[in-house]
């Protein structure tokens, strides 16, 4: 039996293939753009050899050192334009992007060189790389290593053998003492002397209160000064303890030979780790690989976020979220249940709802300017006005924070919760309330106990849904609260604990910043892309949690549906 092609149009099978179709290619598209972000983010960890070869341009030979980053073909007449002698016959060239280091010696990271014109090629087993706190890595090869500016030990730095190992363990020993120093005054500048500055400050605006009331009560301004005295005296004992720490961090100095060879002497308190890359295995290589995608979840940032860890961005991001929540689910599930369950079905709902679903697809920047100007300058300026005169003219609440940040997502997000939360309540049988009513149940019971469990699903549906969306935004998030650097995180051990007033920092605003605000954008854009995608994980893993709580909770009231 023959079937016409409009019979098969008019089954739909076009429609069902087409659609599936759609499906598969949008997957596949999904999938290799988060490849393409893993393989661009995930890649800049691994420890790549280094090269060591020689560099003609021009007449002029230099010994090129570094990491090969990327290559491209540049069309020859580009090249002619720039001054490049490009042999006739030729359309395209091959350059390399080498990440050459010693931004201190040679004032750049990051040098394009020409593929033809880099000869003899090595990969030296004694070439090393060091990791420091500032002006990123160093190429070289490890000469000498001092102590109080004493040589201790010394080796030509080329030659392999047992005398260059007992110099690079002597070295890894003493990198391993310095980070354990640096690790040490951290804890203290940030742990200790920050508590002691915090309570500093709190006597400060404790005194300027009294003042601005007038206050003659003598006692109460002895204490503080007492108070004073005794936290000025752990100060003063702490800063003694920072003096002997740093002078024994700096204690050590290594001597290494660079590319174009100048000798570089180098403090070892400024460096977080060293390692040689041409003579690593591969499991020596999993286990650096390993230990660089720790750090940059564990760690701070550092090199103007070009550099280090993100975990003061994931901290910010995650509290934020769990705020965001808290505020946004009892108003959109109160509207919710007053839009479905007590309001007059009428015009004025209709124009509600019609109100709810605009708000949905208001600009998010919209919401970030609202949030600037009613939360930051009205609310938060009365609010120091009211409660915290002592403090001014520097504001409390009148300023970006946690809070208001946090009260303009929720903002943001409550359109999802109430039509996520209405369509749960709408198809809940009507005989399943009117069952409760019959039973000698109250409408409040009948709301609490039947109707809004069997809506959860609905409910935490929208939440969780709000929560994905409201992870990802920057835009309003940089008028209320989002900083490049925050130097603390807004919950610690100082009171309150929780710190609503206090700035902080966000994956989004992190990408934003280190894609396009970065001075070094070469080195700062592996970091947008591992960024990306771990703000893509973060949201991924959300949606899921979404689907496996609503199936749950669906499984478990599904028999009331019945």
């Amino acid at each position: 039996m023959r079937i016409s092609v409009s019979d098969w149009t008019r089954s739909g099978s076009p429609w069902v293939w087409l659609n599936a179709g759609a499906v598969a290619i949008c997957i596949i598209m999904v999938l290799g753009l988060l490849a393409l972000i893993a393989v661009r983010g995930l890649g800049h960890f691994w420890p790549a050899d280094v090269l060591s070869a020689t560099y003609d341009q021009n007449g002029q030979r230099s010994v090129l050192v570094g990491e090969l980053v990327e290559s491209e073909f540049v069309p020859a007449a580009q090249l002619r334009d720039s001054g490049v002698d490009v042999p006739a016959g030729l359309e395209h060239m091959k350059r390399d992007l080498f990440k050459v280091g010693n931004r201190d010696v040679t004032g750049t990271d990051f040098v394009w060189a020409l593929d033809d014109h880099v000869t003899e090629r090595s990969y030296p087993v004694t070439m090393f790389v060091a990791e420091r706190h500032e002006w990123g890595n160093l190429y070289g090869y490890l000469q000498a290593i001092k102590q109080d500016g004493e040589l201790v030990a010394q080796h030509d730095g080329v030659a392999p053998g047992p005398e260059y190992d007992a110099l690079w363990q002597d070295f890894q020993r003493r990198i391993v003492r310095a980070k354990e120093l640096h690790d040490q005054i951290e804890d203290i500048q940030k742990g200790v002397i920050g508590s002691i500055n915090y309570e500093l400050e709190r006597l400060r605006l404790k005194q300027r209160a009294l003042e601005l009331k007038n206050s003659t009560d003598v006692q109460a301004f002895a204490e503080i000064e007492d108070r004073r005295s005794e936290l000025d005296a752990q100060y003063e004992v702490l800063q003694v303890e920072l003096l002997e720490l740093s002078n024994a961090l700096n204690r050590d100095s290594f001597v290494a030979v660079v590319a174009d060879g100048r000798t570089v002497e180098v403090q070892l308190s400024k460096v977080v780790r060293a390692f040689l890359p041409n003579s690593m295995h591969l499991g020596d290589k999993i286990l650096h690989y390993m230990a660089k995608i720790w750090e940059f979840i564990a760690d701070d940032p550092r090199e103007a976020n070009t550099e280090g860890g993100i975990f003061p961005a994931i901290y910010g991001t995650v509290m934020m979220v769990l705020l965001m929540s808290v505020m946004v689910t009892p108003f959109g599930v109160i509207a919710a249940v007053y839009l479905r369950e007590y309001a007059r079905q009428g015009f004025t709902t209709r124009v509600l709802r019609i109100a709810v679903n605009n708000l949905a697809g208001v600009p998010s920047i919209v919401y970030g300017v609202f949030g600037l100007g009613f939360f930051v300058y009205f609310l938060g300026g009365n609010i120091d006005d009211l409660f915290f005169p002592e403090a001014k003219p520097s504001p409390t609440f009148g300023t970006g924070g946690l809070m208001w940040a946090s009260l303009t997502l929720a903002l943001l997000t409550v359109p999802v919760v109430i039509v996520a939360t209405e369509e749960g309540l709408s198809r809940i049988p009507r005989a399943v309330r009117e069952g409760s009513l019959a039973l000698g149940a109250t409408k409040a019971e009948t709301l609490w106990k039947v109707v809004l469990p069997m809506a959860s699903p609905a409910i935490m549906t929208g939440v969780i849904l709000a929560i994905a969306r409201a992870a990802g935004e920057v835009a309003p998030l940089m008028l209320v609260g989002v900083v490049k650097l925050a130097p603390s995180l807004p919950l610690d051990m100082n009171y309150p604990y929780l710190h609503l007033d206090q700035k902080f920092m966000h994956l989004g605003f992190h990408i934003y910043d280190v894609g396009f605000q970065s001075p070094n954008v070469e080195a700062a854009r592996p970091l947008v892309y591992a960024t990306a995608l771990l703000l893509v994980v973060v949201i991924a893993l959300l949606n899921f949690s979404a689907i496996a709580i609503r199936n749950h909770l669906r499984e478990k009231y599904k028999a009331l549906e019945m």
